[in-house]
């Protein structure tokens, strides 16, 4: 009999958001008798006090397009942490290309939201943007000493970009549902990881066609592949769509918050 694939969980944020408390929390509150649980941390990750509670604790590797994981056998659920010093686009393609290759089935991706950074350094505002995007649920952990303005105009922002994810609140680690966050319902904007790819068909002239209008057969049209606004590269082989180096702003000192 063919082994099961594992449902995967791909948790994106900052180092010291406290993503592996949270994947912890959620394998403890979240989980079945019968489940079992693996975590498969980013090699640049450094040791954490909560690997402790990670059960069958691993390592990926890989660079900016490719990631090479192998999941613990009798895996049920696996959770995968990026690495919260490089960039998540990068990361969301090769996990996406690994995917694809492995066979194994994406439950979630999961965004833990370290509001105090975030809060500090307003240009980061599109670091976060680019994880909520691909992102079924939004984790807001580490708000101490942030404003209450500050998490509503956060929600607001998100929510005037259609984000359609959930939006949860960490408290001491904890989320107060862990099965619903951890329920494998796409809620993400994003459609990278659709089974249907999106197509643009256009007229000889550019303009855009609906799928339902009617076509000559002698009019000329192209259809092409719709990327993903995250993932797509211009000649020079970078993304279109830039986002601040976090690792930067993790290396400063924090300045104080109003």
């Amino acid at each position: 009999m063919t082994p099961l694939k594992p449902l995967v969980y791909f948790i994106l944020g900052p180092v010291d958001s406290g993503r592996r408390e949270v994947v912890a929390d959620l394998i403890e509150g979240g989980l079945g008798e019968g489940d079992r649980a693996a975590v498969l941390l980013a090699d640049g990750e450094p040791p954490a006090e909560f690997d402790a509670r990670l059960p069958n604790v691993g390592r990926w590797i890989g660079t900016d397009t490719v990631m090479i994981a192998q999941p613990p056998e009798g895996a049920t659920h696996l959770f995968i942490i990026a690495d919260g010093r490089r960039n998540p686009m990068d990361q969301v393609e090769a996990f996406k290309l690994w995917l694809e290759t492995s066979g194994a089935e994406l439950a979630r991706i999961l965004c833990v939201v370290h509001c105090r950074l975030a809060a500090q350094h307003p240009a980061l505002s599109a670091w976060f943007d680019a994880c909520i995007h691909f992102s079924d649920v939004a984790l807001l952990n580490r708000r101490e000493g942030v404003e209450n303005k500050w998490l509503s105009d956060f929600r607001e922002r998100c929510e005037k970009l259609f984000h359609p994810c959930l939006f949860e609140l960490v408290k001491a680690g904890k989320v107060k549902n862990p099965a619903l966050v951890l329920e494998p319902q796409a809620r993400r904007l994003s459609h990278a990881f659709d089974a249907e790819k999106d197509w643009l068909i256009t007229d000889a002239e550019g303009e855009e066609i609906d799928e339902q209008e009617e076509v000559d057969d002698e009019e000329e049209v192209e259809i092409t592949e719709v990327m993903d606004i995250y993932l797509e590269r211009d000649a020079s082989g970078r993304h279109v769509k830039r986002i601040p180096d976090i690792a930067k702003y993790l290396d400063q000192p924090p300045p104080a918050l109003n």
